[in-house]
C-alpha cells in the first residue's frame, strides 16, 4: 500500500527521495509527497494527487527543493478522498512537525476531538494528521522531540510506520513501527529508512528491519534504535544480495510480462536448493519427523493469489498425506473462532510478509498454541520473523501489482513441502515420490516451453478482449486453477470474471451463460477430464464460446469438442497447476493489452495490504 522513503546524508534530498517513490510506485497509490528542512530550518512540503510525474514536475524533478533531509511518501487513500490537501506529509499547525504515514490510526476520531477542543485546526480528512498535531500538542509542554513522539505512540491505536521531522531537529529524523513494514538502510555518510528495499538498494544494501514498539533515531553518520520502553537496541544487519536490475523492466512492456517470463528461473532458483541426490531436502525446516507424524490437522491460511495457492495445497496435500487440510482466508481465520491447538500446523503464505490479516492469523495461530510455518518472498519481513519456522521462496523482487512469479514459486514449494511430509509419514510410495521429483526437476524446462510461444494466447485475447463478463470452470485441481485466473483477469483487465467448480454449474450458475459468453473451460486434471468435457458440452449448448485448456496428450480429443484450444506439457498431476496457470497469466495481460489498461498498477489494488 503506501509506500515511504527518508533520507539524510550530504546530497540534495528531494531527488533521492522522488527516486526512491518512483520503485514503490508499484505498491498502489494515488497522490504523492516530500518534506525536506531547507537550511534555514524550515520544512518544505511539496505534494499532489495523481502520478509521480505530477509531483516532479512540481519540483522540477526534485532540483527545486533545497535541503539534504527529508522524508516522501506515496498515499494509498483509505481516510478521505485523493486530493492535494489529503496527500502526506501532513504538517502541524505551527508547521514544526511533518509527517508521512502507512497504516491506519483506529483511535484518530478521538484524538481529534481532544486535539480540536483545544483549538487546534485541521487541514485534511486524514487520520495521519492526528499524529502530527498530537505530536506539536505534547512538544509545546515538553520541548523533548523524543519524548512526545513515545506519548504519541502510547496514545495512538492501530497499525503504522511512521517517517517523522521536527524543524528543531535539523540533522535527524524518527521512524517508528507497529504492524506495517519500515526498514532502515545504511550508507556511506547517509542513512535512510523505507517501506520496501527497492526504494534505496541503488545507494545501500545493508540494511535492518524495525520491529513493533521500536522507534529510531536516524541521522547521516548512523542509526540509533529504541524499544518501546525507550531503551537502545542492537540491530542485526542484513545484506541485500538481489541484482538491482531485477527491478528494472529490462526492455519488457511491463514489469508483468517481465515476471511472468522470469517464472521458469524463480522456480527453478525455489526447487534446487531442496533437491539433493534427487530427494527432497528442507534443512531450514524446524519440524522434526516425530513432530511431523504427531500432526493432526494443517491449515494453510493467505489472502488473494495466495490464498489460491492455498487451494491447490488443500487438494494436493490431502492427496499426498491423508491428512485434513484446510484452506482459509486470512481476514476470515482471524474472526473464526478457528479450531487449531498444539497438534495443528499452520501455514501462512505472503509474498510480501507483511500482510496485515495474515500477520494478525499468525499470530492468533500462535495464541492458541499451533505450530506455524511461514512461506513468503522477502526475506527478513515480519511474517518470517514471528512464525516459528520460514520457507523463503527466493523468487526475486516482483513489482507489478499483479502476481505472477510468487504465485509460482509459492505454489511450487508447497507441493514440495507436501511430498517431503508424505515421505516422512510414509503416505506416499517410493515410486510415486520418484516420480514427482523427477517431473519437478523438468518443471522449469516444461514452463520455458509454455512461454515460449504465446501467439495463439495473444490471438484469442485480441478475439474476447471486449466482453463483459468471462467464466472459469474446472473440476478438483483446475478448480482451484480456475480462481487464479479469474482473479488474474479482473485485477488488471477490469472484466467481470469468476470461476465456479464445473460439477456446480447446475445448481444456478449455469443460469448466466447465453450467447456469446465466453467461458474458460480448464481440463488439465486428468483423472476428470471426462467429467470436464460433459461441462463443456453443456455451457456450449446455452451458446457459449469455449477456450479451453489441457495437457498435451489430451488436446486432440478436446479439440473435437472445443473450438479453441490450449495445451501444456504433461507432468504428475499435482504438478499440472504450475503449468496450467502461465496460459491463464498471458490471457489476461493481453486482455489488459488490448484494453489499454494500466497493467502494472491497475486501479484500486495495492502491492501489499498492510490495513485491514
Amino acid at each position: 500500500m503506501c509506500g515511504i522513503v527518508g533520507y539524510v546524508g550530504k546530497e540534495q534530498a528531494a531527488p533521492i527521495l522522488l527516486e526512491g517513490l518512483e520503485k514503490l510506485e508499484y505498491r498502489g497509490y494515488d497522490s504523492a509527497g516530500i518534506a525536506v528542512l531547507s537550511e534555514e530550518k524550515e520544512l518544505q512540503v511539496k505534494k499532489s494527487k495523481g502520478r509521480l510525474k505530477v509531483l516532479s514536475a512540481l519540483t522540477d524533478g526534485g532540483r527545486a527543493v533545497e535541503g539534504t533531509l527529508g522524508v516522501g511518501h506515496t498515499r494509498w487513500a483509505t481516510h478521505g478522498e485523493p486530493s492535494d490537501v489529503n496527500s502526506h506529509p501532513h504538517l502541524s499547525s505551527g508547521r514544526r512537525i511533518a509527517v508521512v504515514h502507512n497504516g491506519i490510526i483506529e483511535n484518530y476520531v478521538e484524538i481529534k476531538e481532544f486535539l480540536l477542543a483545544q483549538g487546534v485546526c485541521f487541514q485534511s480528512e486524514t487520520d495521519t494528521e492526528v499524529v502530527a498535531q498530537l505530536l506539536e500538542y505534547y512538544y509545546d509542554r515538553s520541548g523533548d522531540v523524543m519524548d512526545s513522539v513515545y506519548r504519541v505512540l502510547h496514545r495512538i491505536e492501530g497499525a503504522y510506520a511512521l517517517g517523522i521531522m521536527c524543524r528543531d531537529l535539523p540533522d535527524a529524523f524518527i521512524a517508528a513501527r507497529k504492524d506495517a513494514p519500515l526498514l532502515l538502510g545504511y550508507g556511506q555518510g547517509c542513512c535512510f529508512i523505507a517501506s520496501d528495499v527497492t526504494a534505496i538498494i541503488k545507494h545501500t544494501r545493508d540494511v535492518a528491519y524495525m520491529e513493533d514498539g521500536e522507534v529510531a533515531l536516524v541521522r547521516a553518520d548512523g542509526i540509533q534504535v529504541f524499544d518501546a520502553l525507550a531503551q537502545p537496541v542492537e540491530k542485526e544487519h542484513h545484506h541485500v544480495d538481489w541484482d538491482v536490475s531485477a527491478a528494472e523492466k529490462g526492455g519488457y512492456a511491463h514489469f508483468m510480462f517481465k515476471e511472468i517470463m522470469e517464472q521458469p528461473e524463480a522456480v527453478r532458483k525455489t526447487i534446487s536448493p531442496r533437491l539433493k541426490g534427487g530427494r527432497l531436502c528442507f534443512d531450514e525446516l524446524k519440524l522434526t519427523p516425530e513432530e511431523i507424524r504427531a500432526l493432526n490437522r494443517i491449515c494453510i491460511v493467505a489472502c488473494g493469489s495466495s490464498y489460491h495457492v492455498g487451494m491447490v495445497g488443500k487438494y494436493n496435500l490431502e492427496r499426498l498425506l491423508r491428512r485434513p487440510v484446510d484452506v482459509m482466508l486470512a481476514s476470515e481465520f482471524r474472526y473464526a473462532d478457528p479450531l487449531v491447538d498444539e497438534s495443528s500446523l499452520v501455514i501462512v503464505i505472503s509474498q510480501s510478509g507483511e500482510t496485515l490479516d495474515t500477520m494478525a492469523a499468525l499470530r492468533q495461530a500462535k495464541a492458541l498454541g499451533a505450530r506455524t510455518l511461514a512461506i513468503v518472498n522477502v526475506v527478513g519481513s515480519s511474517i518470517a520473523r514471528e512464525a516459528d519456522g520460514v520457507l523463503y521462496t527466493w523468487a526475486g523482487p516482483e513489482i507489478a501489482v499483479a502476481t505472477t512469479k510468487a504465485y509460482s514459486t509459492q505454489l511450487v514449494l508447497l507441493d514440495m513441502l507436501g511430498l517431503y511430509f508424505a515421505q516422512v509419514l510414509g503416505s506416499v510410495t517410493e515410486e510415486e515420490s520418484a516420480r514427482i521429483v523427477s517431473e519437478l526437476q523438468t518443471l522449469p524446462a516444461k514452463m520455458e516451453t509454455v512461454l515460449a510461444d504465446t501467439e495463439q494466447i495473444k490471438y484469442l485475447a485480441s478475439q474476447y478482449f471486449n466482453h463483459s463478463s468471462i467464466f472459469f470452470i474446472g473440476r478438483n485441481l483446475d478448480y482451484a486453477l480456475g480462481l487464479e485466473g479469474s482473479l488474474k483477469l479482473k485485477e488488471i483487465s477490469y472484466i467481470h470474471s469468476e470461476a465456479y467448480a464445473a460439477g456446480e454449474l447446475k445448481h444456478g450458475t449455469i443460469s448466466l451463460i447465453e450467447d456469446g459468453t465466453l467461458v474458460v473451460a480448464l481440463c488439465s486434471y486428468a483423472p476428470l477430464f471426462d467429467k470436464s468435457v460433459s461441462n463443456i458440452v453443456e455451457v456450449k449448448a446455452r451458446g457459449a464460446d469455449i477456450v479451453a485448456l489441457t495437457g498435451e496428450s489430451l488436446g486432440e480429443e478436446l479439440s473435437k469438442t472445443a473450438e479453441n484450444v490450449l495445451t501444456v506439457p504433461d507432468t504428475h498431476v499435482i504438478l499440472q497447476p504450475s503449468l496450467g496457470v502461465l496460459p491463464l497469466q498471458i490471457f489476461a495481460y493481453y486482455v489488459a493489452l488490448q484494453r489499454g489498461c494500466d497493467i502494472d498498477k491497475p486501479r484500486n489494488l495495492a502491492k501489499s495490504v498492510t490495513v485491514e
